[in-house]
């Protein structure tokens, strides 16, 4: 699908890393300047089989080359409202971060509060407000790891599944990463963090929890990893154009009427934290994504959840927007 007007500027700094395609030809990586010219890089850097993922190896000996190609006005540039926009990477691991917004995990532990409950709805937040006081304290992220299938691109359609009885949006900040990270410390962290995007973690509120054991916990794969529940982008900002990635405001409007509106001054735990925790255990490859948490303002908080013909703005600040549609599954 096409992208937004660019009559404004697309994202913070000189340059970003997108995945494009013109009518009927293959996608391609593409370098995109703020006022929306795109440089195909396959030509640019005479490498046919180039994707974004094999730039992202690269990424740290490639970058200065990209700033000085953004400001060379006499590339061959074309304009993106002639071009369709993807995903802007196919990430090898997903690492998504829950329960690290402050104000979205009160709501949320409240909202699923069992009806028995003798607490108040304001002793159950005081409560929950101090459990999450003690994980920043006691440094316990949550992380889960999702799959590559879950992503689409940031103006494609969501295909709300038949068995999703409540699918939900949730507007989140995704690091990307440059290189093989294993056991960094948070100090170093960063140092492996290529840039930032946007990404929507779709989830299916009625299929989250175990009924049938429990003791089990949460169902990640069910209730998250749907075809097309991660809508991606649409570009990569290098993280050094992103100014403090904890002070950005996350946005997501429903048919026009904003529902997530928040800074990410209220994650519990930050992007150099996540980046460092993940790695104690897995090692990130680049290209990976790290997704840092929602906040507040998700459809079960508002009661009202995702159905057919919804439409979804998500933004961050600097990092652009994106538009999707929701489409309910067709069944025979």
């Amino acid at each position: 699908m096409k992208s937004a007007a660019t009559s404004a500027p697309l994202f913070v700094g000189p340059l970003a890393i997108g995945t494009l395609s013109a009518p009927g030809g293959a996608a391609f990586p593409g370098l995109v300047v703020p006022d929306g010219r795109v440089l195909d890089l396959r030509t640019a850097l005479d490498e046919p089989a180039l994707t974004a993922l094999s730039l992202l190896e690269r990424w740290e000996a490639e970058l200065p080359r990209l700033h000085r190609l953004a400001g060379d006005p006499a590339g061959d540039w074309l304009p993106l409202d002639d071009l369709s926009v993807h995903a802007p990477v196919e990430p090898r691991q997903i690492f998504q971060s829950g329960a690290n917004y402050r104000q979205h995990v009160i709501d949320l532990e409240v909202a699923h509060r069992a009806q028995d409950d003798p607490r108040t709805v304001e002793e159950a937040r005081a409560e929950i407000a101090a459990i999450m006081d003690k994980r920043a304290a006691e440094d316990l992220p949550y992380v889960f790891i999702g799959l590559p299938t879950t992503i689409t691109g940031p103006y494609d359609d969501v295909v709300l599944p038949s068995w999703a009885k409540k699918p939900d949006w949730e507007l989140e900040l995704a690091a990307v990463i440059s290189r093989p990270a294993h056991r960094v410390a948070v100090e170093e962290a960063l140092e492996y963090v290529a840039g930032y995007t946007i990404a929507n973690d779709l989830t299916d509120r009625a299929t989250i929890f175990r009924r049938d054991m429990p003791a089990i916990g949460t169902d990640w794969l069910h209730c998250k990893n749907a075809p097309g529940f991660t809508p991606l982008g649409p570009w990569i900002v290098p993280a050094g154009s992103v100014a403090d990635p904890s002070d950005l405001r996350v946005t997501l409007k429903l048919n026009g009427e904003k529902m997530q509106d928040e800074s990410t001054k209220d994650m519990i735990f930050g992007v150099a934290r996540m980046v460092s925790y993940i790695s104690q255990t897995a090692q990130l490859l680049p290209g990976d994504l790290v997704l840092t948490g929602s906040p507040a303002g998700n459809g079960l908080h508002w009661g009202r959840l995702l159905r057919d013909g919804d439409v979804m703005d998500g933004s961050v600040t600097g990092l652009g927007a994106q538009r999707t549609h929701c489409v309910a599954e067709e069944t025979s």
